[in-house]
């Protein structure tokens, strides 16, 4: 038994045993049968450069290309990041071009009122929303996660000392994550009734879900578990997952699985998910995680400020 076996306590809400998928997320919707996915909880590749053969090669290797590994701040080691400013426009170009293909891929595949949230970054997320609207989705407004990631905030490279009340962009505390809608069939109610769909599942019967929720980096057990550069806490994926099936029936799908904590999340709720993982490290090391993430406890995150 490993040390990460020995950290997990027995969940028994663990029911379901997921579908994962090595392979190409394209390639599996062609094929997906109409009106058979319920959600879409999802972290994609939105800069797309950053996950070619190339660019994962050195970030495995520590030598940055596309990936920026900035230096430790305080005595606290920041996480590899995607230069999204180093974009060009055939890069952005193509980066539409994905999200279009995605969204008209997606659309046929989910029943009638299904929801999708997509993790993106401010300086690109137009390029993932614009797409799903045309391709005849909903917005139905933006989660914003509350994160503290000591990202941004840098003062001018290599001239930090003659420009030293200037910093080049905002230091970055939050986390945005698009929330589209497939138009439903009739009324909610009507929605609800056949497609199972069509609304969020709520915090309990006194308070509704809401679009602000406060979430730390994963850390400590669950990037042991999944060190992925993109891996995001189950505090917070569990509660996307949760909303996004407002009976508890049906399937969540996440495209791009990385390490696997939609997968995970979902898992841990008891509910149906398939994950697709294109990437072979990547889907290795889920299929190690998911079920380690799945029972793991995490600790709710505080509101910054609070007590």
């Amino acid at each position: 038994m490993t040390a990460l076996e020995t950290a997990l306590p027995i969940r028994s809400l663990v029911k379901e045993t997921p579908q994962i998928i090595h392979g190409d997320a394209f390639d599996w919707l062609e094929k997906a049968r109409p009106n058979s996915i319920h959600a879409v909880v999802t972290d994609p590749p939105y800069g797309l450069i950053e996950y070619t053969p190339r660019e994962i090669e050195k970030l495995r290797s520590g030598r940055g290309g596309v990936w920026r590994i900035p230096p430790a701040f305080d005595n606290a080691v920041r996480k590899p990041l995607p230069r999204f400013t180093v974009l060009k426009d055939g890069d952005k170009e193509r980066l539409e071009q994905f999200f279009d293909r995605l969204a008209n891929l997606l659309l046929p595949a989910l029943v009638p009122g299904a929801h999708v949230f997509i993790a993106t970054n401010p300086l690109v997320s137009h390029f993932v929303y614009l797409p799903f609207i045309r391709a005849g989705f909903e917005k139905r407004g933006e989660i914003v996660r509350v994160v503290q990631t000591l990202r941004g905030g840098d003062r001018p490279k290599n001239a930090h000392e003659e420009f030293d009340s200037v910093s080049v962009m905002p230091r970055s505390c939050w986390e945005p994550w698009g929330l589209f809608r497939k138009p439903c069939e009739g009324r909610v109610q009507d929605n609800l009734r056949k497609w199972k769909t069509g609304g969020l599942m709520r915090l309990s019967d006194s308070e509704p879900f809401r679009d602000l929720i406060y979430s730390s980096p994963a850390r400590g057990f669950e990037k042991q578990a999944a060190p992925h550069p993109s891996l995001k806490p189950q505090d917070f994926m569990r509660q996307i997952v949760r909303a996004s099936l407002p009976l508890s029936e049906g399937s969540i799908l996440d495209p791009f699985m990385g390490s696997g904590s939609t997968v995970a999340a979902a898992t841990s709720c008891g509910l149906d998910s398939i994950g697709i993982e294109i990437d072979s490290e990547y889907f290795e090391l889920a299929k190690s995680a998911i079920p380690q993430l799945a029972m793991y406890e995490p600790k709710r995150t505080r509101p910054i400020g609070s007590g």
